[in-house]
């Protein structure tokens, strides 16, 4: 019994000691872990201010920033009375390059932005400002509901406390993702093998520099993106696709402390807008749309006309060649003639930026007429502005200009193929002034005029292009209908428009004024505000801005000078637009007769092209750029004449306003049977785009290292023709265009439908029905023939009339295609056509 029990003993206390062991061992842990917790929350206790910002280098503002003097890190700091308050975000490219949709001086935007804190975390908060509440209307207590704002950014909070006047967190955690806006505008581009810049480099990007004020806080970021992959780059602007560098400006700002009054919009005149929806209104429209503006003061307000307090200045940079200094300052002053009609005087001052200027031209607080000289540009000028969201109160400007745009050089292939594809988010008219120039110039040079008149030409171009951008930053749109103020026969009376903005508003894309007779050449541009620009800076600046003022200052829209149209009702896309004087590149109040003016001129000067632009010791690239020049030419004044066909001419103005015509007036059967007769001359007769056979052999590109590799350097004349006749059947055949013709004809249009398509078939055969056919009308018929057969296609979107007309032209064409008249190619060319037709209506 006593060894049984013995065993009992030892094996009772080895059990005992195992749970005091482990009872020990259970006190070390809960020891430990109480260690560990208390070690964590000493880790985790906020640092106080002066603690996180030792080594750091202070640049004290709006927001005080802190520098890392080691890392560069940064830290923000905001104090108490910013949380819960709203400011203003706007952000621009300081750098970067055309190819990755990024180039400099690109405004991208402004925001209302609002600092929360929501407990151990500052918010940064999107405002909507979309829409607008009545304070007075019971409603507004619900504006919250179905709108959203968006929390941009949630950062922790490193430090800091009520005590301390505030709160740090991390700014790199801010700035150096696109947190605050979208940087990568590659990701947007539709096609599956567009180059894309690829991932944020969160280890290459950083803050270049900060820049503090107390009314604005600025830091420069260079954003880098990094892409393995590279494909369809084609750009010497970039070192190296793979690591692409995009450097941008954030400014925060301080929301304007003023008694700014916004105006609101009227679609009789064009400002650009800040939309917003009232949502208390029961009104038809509930369209509460502010128009942007400067906050312009009178020092004397009982003055009819005072000095404001704070002009509108712009800097030249001394990044400005020294030649074109004065006529830049005479073309920004030349506003303060509009300024005068609203009741001030000196609104718009010119100042230039000395060498040793402390400043630069991101700096928010300067508005400044930018330089740069950069590769492929996307304009000649671009004048964007930056405003309050919550008022449309501008808040500052830049003016961007390309040098290649004031110069002979063109990358002509590239121009050429813009014509109408021009981005409707940049103001191209730089594109427009520079080939209309160009076309001035070789048109002079076939004459032999003198230097002096090709420089004053120059001068004139560059005048009416700052004053277009000008006009951009004070808020004006386009006005694409402003062509109209004056006749072909007074555009060509020198006396009558000298000094004069030969349009309504340089705020139009017009065509150069060339006359045939050189004797009657009078200004080739504008060199002066026009009367809608006075009328609309008075809109948009007078300081009464009572309900009644504005009125009668609005009731003038109807006057023949003040005609308004822009990039909401324009031409340039086949199809869109249905008012042919809201157009680009077109002239007077005849624009047919001035596009058969313009034919002329090109005409003439395509027979002197070879002797006067052949110099003894140099290539042919002068020669074969000027041809360019003239066949776009010729094209724009295809364009032009096209949308007279099936057009409606529109008035915007109010029931009832003295006048006032009818909102839609067909264009009349005889101007477009003008147009109609002008294109079957110029644009698709057997003749059309005729040149001295002798001059084809000599368009010839000069060779540059191997920049011939991989493709061919013929001139693809044939090509180039046909381009521009499809460009102009894009109109003339767009489904919009024969609907249209369809639809007016029941309130007031002459050309029916069917007269059109019979016309538009006889331009393409009658000529040479019975004689042999060119090689560019064999390639024209065959285009427009297929172009019928895709009409009576069962997925195509035209209307059943149209389609019935498209199989009665196919009809005909078989019946004239059934010749046996011409030579071998004309006759293989028709069998074609017959080949074509049979194949369509045995599948139809």
């Amino acid at each position: 019994m006593k060894k049984p029990f013995h065993w009992l003993f030892v094996a009772v206390l080895i059990c005992s000691m195992g749970l005091a062991n482990q009872d020990v061992l259970a006190q070390r842990k809960k020891k430990n872990k109480k260690g560990d917790t208390e070690q964590k929350d000493k880790k985790e206790e906020k640092k106080k201010i002066s603690e996180l910002i030792k080594k750091h280098q202070k640049y004290e503002g709006l927001f005080d920033i802190y520098q890392d003097s080691t890392s560069g890190d940064t830290k923000v700091f905001f104090a108490m009375d910013q949380i819960g308050q709203e400011f203003i975000h706007w952000y621009y490219i300081e750098n970067g390059a055309v190819s990755v949709s990024a180039f400099r001086g690109q405004f991208r935007g402004s925001q209302i932005i609002k600092i929360e804190k929501h407990f151990d975390k500052i918010e940064i908060i999107s405002q909507n400002t979309s829409f607008y509440f009545d304070p007075e209307n019971e409603l507004s207590r619900s504006q919250e509901a179905n709108v959203s704002h968006s929390v941009l950014f949630s950062g922790k909070i490193l430090g800091g406390s009520e005590e301390e006047g505030g709160y740090m967190i991390a700014g790199d955690d801010l700035f150096l993702k696109e947190i605050l806006g979208i940087v990568d505008f590659t990701q947007f581009r539709e096609q599956p093998k567009a180059f894309k810049l690829g991932s944020l480099s969160k280890d290459k990007s950083k803050i270049k520099s900060i820049k503090n004020y107390s009314d604005n806080t600025d830091l420069v970021v260079e954003y880098v993106f990094e892409n393995s992959k590279i494909n369809n780059i084609e750009s010497n602007a970039l070192a190296d696709a793979r690591n692409i560098s995009i450097l941008v400006q954030h400014s925060l700002i301080k929301i304007p402390d003023n008694d700014y009054q916004p105006r609101f919009d009227d679609p009789r005149v064009g400002y650009f807008l800040t939309y917003v929806e009232d949502m208390t209104t029961t009104d038809p429209i509930a369209y509460r749309d502010m128009i942007h503006r400067w906050d312009l003061k009178k020092k004397d307000p009982e003055a009819a006309v005072s000095e404001p307090v704070e002009p509108i200045t712009w800097w030249m940079e001394n990044t400005t060649p020294m030649e074109f200094r004065a006529t830049i300052e005479e073309a920004v002053l030349e506003w303060n003639k509009a300024f005068e009609a609203a009741g001030f005087k000196n609104a718009v001052v010119v100042k230039t930026q000395p060498d040793d200027a402390e400043w630069d031209a991101g700096d928010l607080n300067y508005n400044v007429l930018r330089w740069t000289s950069s590769p492929n540009p996307p304009f000649g000028g671009y004048g964007p502005s930056f405003v309050n969201p919550k008022t449309g109160q501008i808040l500052g400007a830049d003016i961007m200009l390309e040098f290649v745009y004031h110069t002979n050089r063109v990358k002509y292939a590239k121009l050429f193929e813009e014509t109408a594809a021009d981005n409707f988010m940049i103001c191209s008219a730089g594109h427009h002034f520079q080939s209309n120039t160009l076309l001035g110039l070789a048109s002079l040079k076939a004459v032999g005029a003198s230097g002096m008149e090709m420089e004053g030409l120059k001068r004139e171009a560059m005048k009416e292009l700052v004053m277009h951008e000008v006009g951009h930053t004070l808020g004006l749109n386009h006005n694409m209908k402003a062509s109209q103020r004056f006749s072909p026969a007074e555009l060509a009376n020198k006396e009558l428009i000298e000094g004069q903005c030969l349009t309504g508003s340089v705020m139009d894309y017009t065509a150069i004024n060339l006359t045939k007779d050189r004797a009657k050449q009078g200004q080739y541009y504008s060199t002066t505000v026009g009367p809608y620009d006075i009328w609309a800076i008075t809109y948009g600046y007078y300081s009464d801005g009572s309900e009644e003022n504005l009125e009668k200052i609005l009731a003038r829209s109807t006057e023949p000078d003040l005609i308004f149209g822009n990039d909401a009702d324009d031409m340039r896309s086949p199809g869109v637009g249905i008012d042919p004087r809201v157009m680009i590149d077109d002239m007077s109040g005849d624009a047919i007769a001035y596009s058969v003016d313009r034919f002329e001129i090109i005409d003439a000067t395509m027979k002197t092209l070879k002797d006067k632009f052949s110099e003894e010791g140099e290539s042919y690239e002068e020669l074969k750029m000027n041809y360019g020049i003239l066949l776009r030419s010729q094209d724009i004044a295809s364009r032009v004449l096209s949308r007279y066909v099936g057009g409606v001419y529109i008035d915007r103005a109010m029931v009832g306003q003295e006048g006032a015509t009818k909102p839609y007036t067909p264009v009349s059967l005889q101007d477009q049977k003008r147009a109609m007769d002008a294109l079957g001359k110029f644009t698709f007769s057997p003749e059309a785009f005729s040149a001295p056979a002798e001059l084809y052999n000599y368009l010839a590109d000069q060779r540059r290292g191997f920049n011939f590799y991989g493709g061919t350097e013929d001139p693809k004349i044939q090509e180039r023709i046909l381009k521009i006749q499809k460009g102009v059947l894009d109109q003339l055949m767009h489904q919009n265009t024969l609907q249209r013709l369809s639809d007016s004809y029941v309130y007031g249009n002459e050309y029916s439908l069917s007269s059109y398509m019979k016309d538009l078939n006889n331009m393409m055969f009658a000529a040479d029905r019975y004689t042999s056919v060119n090689v560019n009308r064999r390639n024209l018929q065959v285009e427009y023939t297929q172009r019928l057969i895709d009409i009576m296609d069962e997925k195509s979107s035209h209307i059943s009339t149209a389609k019935a007309m498209a199989l009665y032209n196919l009809k005909s064409i078989k019946k004239m295609a059934s010749t046996s008249s011409g030579n071998t190619a004309t006759q293989a060319h028709r069998q074609y056509l017959v080949y074509l037709i049979n194949q369509a209506l045995e599948k139809a």
